[in-house]
């Protein structure tokens, strides 16, 4: 198994009927030696039968479970399948699978054990509202200051990681709830090497997100406690 063969990308999606095609075909075009995983959180629209004919391997969960567990169950995946990296996305189609490899380089080359796509590295690469990016900026700030680095974008959902990463993501200790900010304090914790690199985002061509989908206050106040967990954690060692 050479390199890109042994890459997968996941892609967890919830009724992307509409994005899904143009989506995986994205990815095809950087990466046509991958293997592509639909993780298809019960949709109740024909997101199954679309990214299985553009050419996908779709899992289909029994019922909604939520963006962590259906990228862990492509962790899983991947880990019982014998890849040696992962690459994750939204299909939505807001990331760019142009800068696959932009975010591939550094876990290729030994640099990083996960490497994250950062939307707010370069100025200008992303418009959001003010209330949503400073939330973006109050978890970077938590999470630059226990991770011991500076980190922009907590909340990406475009990343690449080695098999070490999968494997810890496929245990238990990986907050199948909330992987946001708290998962970079845990891999920290447990002597990961983390990188972002710049990426550019598409406009969603939904105009959502299986990883924006919690109400705000909710979301704050379940990330803080999880952050409090984990920091409070003595099981998060490199295995």
């Amino acid at each position: 198994m050479n390199k890109s063969q042994s890459i997968i990308v996941i892609l967890p999606a919830h009724n992307e009927e509409q994005n899904i095609r143009e989506v995986i075909k994205g990815i095809k075009e950087t990466l046509p030696s991958a293997q592509i995983l639909v993780v298809n959180d019960a949709s109740t629209d024909n997101t199954p039968k679309c990214s299985h004919d553009a050419g996908a391997r779709v899992i289909s969960l029994p019922f909604n479970l939520g963006y962590g567990a259906a990228l862990q169950t492509g962790y899983k995946f991947a880990l019982e399948e014998g890849y040696e990296y992962v690459i994750q996305l939204d299909a939505d189609g807001q990331h760019n699978p142009k800068d696959i490899l932009k975010i591939l380089e550094p876990v290729l080359n030994g640099n990083a054990d996960i490497v994250i796509g950062s939307r707010f590295l370069e100025k200008g690469n992303y418009q959001t509202s003010l209330a949503r990016k400073l939330g973006i900026s109050f978890f970077g700030a938590i999470a630059s200051l226990f991770a011991g680095q500076r980190i922009t974008d907590p909340t990406s959902g475009f990343q690449a990681l080695n098999r070490k990463v999968i494997e810890f993501f496929s245990s238990d200790r990986y907050p199948v709830d909330f992987p946001d900010a708290d998962v970079l304090i845990m891999l920290h914790k447990a002597g990961f090497k983390i990188a972002e690199v710049s990426v550019r985002m598409n406009p969603s061509f939904s105009k959502k997100s299986m990883h924006s989908g919690l109400k705000p206050v909710y979301y704050i106040f379940k990330m803080l406690l999880s952050i409090f967990v984990t920091l409070l954690r003595k099981d998060l060692k490199e295995q």
